[in-house]
């Protein structure tokens, strides 16, 4: 199979999944004993204007029409209505979203630049005082729990000691840039306010090192796993045996193809921070995809409910599907 018969093979399947995850969650929002209008409305509504308000949402036809509905409407880019916000779902994710790729691409360059390093060292100083530092490293990353991270580092830094900022995404008195792209450290540079560049890079400090740490510990982990297998290699052996130095054994023969399994977590966590880590931004008071979809669930918003989970089953599909290429890029030996 050349590559472009991959590619295509790839986008099918990706197609294919997106629509099994628009079937299950239609289904799924519509069987489960609750009802939106009257959440909306409250338990001292009467009844007959909850049946207006059910009529005119189209919630009283069956399910098979209104997934029928609902289904060209999204082939038109049309997710609904959210019953919450009054608005058009695809407004409110467009809204929401960049919020949530600022803090997840930060979370990220965290991660990497820390898990790979680390998990380097560790993999070259095995069963040595770096291994096992990284390995308490590890430890406390994994089992630490993301809320308790951030209010303890947001107690010490920002309330005690006053040498972070606090939560949101700007200071009070900084002028947010216009909104070209939702995203602030890039609107702020392209429309030239590097007070608000500076000070929005200085709020995603805190936030992005919490939602990051998980992450990195992952990263060394499987970094270490996969380097001390390559090290055992017999091409390892042998280039150690025709006497090239250390440095250069593990720069071009070994780091090299062990990346592959740790491209394969970078791509999920990647779509897992996109997902939106509700903890952490309501923590960090961050308008981010997790707050928006926790509020659409409780407010039984079934359109919102449906657009974030399609989203995020989109994100995570494209990650895998960018991994998929790079491994081609890491290991020459891959075929399509």
């Amino acid at each position: 199979m050349n590559f472009w018969a991959y590619l295509a093979r790839r986008v099918a399947l990706m197609i294919f999944t997106l629509f099994g995850i628009v079937v299950i969650t239609f289904i799924i929002s519509h069987v489960i004993p609750a009802d939106p209008i009257g959440a909306i409305l409250g338990p001292q509504a009467p009844p007959e204007l909850v049946e207006k308000v059910r009529h005119e949402w189209g919630f009283d036809r069956p399910m098979w029409d209104q997934f029928v509905d609902y289904l060209w409407k999204l082939l038109h880019g049309d997710l609904g209505k959210s019953i919450r916000t009054n608005k058009p779902v695809m407004s409110d994710l467009l809204y929401y979203f960049p919020a949530t790729i600022e803090l997840a691409t930060a979370a990220l360059i965290v991660a990497i630049i820390t898990g790979i390093p680390l998990g380097i060292i560790s993999a070259v100083k095995k069963d040595k005082v770096p291994d096992h530092l990284s390995r308490i490293f590890v430890l406390i990353g994994v089992s630490m729990p993301v809320f308790w991270l951030g209010l303890i580092l947001l107690f010490v830094l920002y309330y005690q000691l006053g040498v972070m900022p606090g939560p949101g995404r700007l200071d009070p008195y900084i002028t947010p840039p216009p909104r070209i792209t939702g995203i602030l450290t890039i609107d702020s540079l392209i429309s030239g306010n590097f007070d608000a560049f500076k000070n929005a890079l200085w709020h995603l400090i805190l936030p992005s090192f919490v939602l990051g740490y998980y992450s990195s510990a992952s990263i060394a982990r499987i970094t270490r796993a996969s380097l001390l297998e390559v090290l055992r290699q017999d091409y390892i052996r042998t280039a150690r045996a025709k006497g090239l130095r250390e440095r250069i054994v593990l720069m071009r023969h070994a780091i090299r193809n062990s990346l592959i399994p740790t491209t394969t977590v970078i791509g999920v966590s990647y779509g897992s921070l996109l997902e939106g880590a509700v903890l952490t931004e309501t923590i960090f008071a961050w308008p981010g995809l997790g707050r928006y979809s926790t509020g659409a669930f409780l407010s039984v918003d079934f359109l919102a409910v449906m657009g974030s989970t399609l989203l995020i089953a989109l994100v995570y599909s494209f990650a895998n599907f960018i991994v998929d290429i790079i491994y081609a890029f890491l290991d020459p030996r891959i075929r399509y």
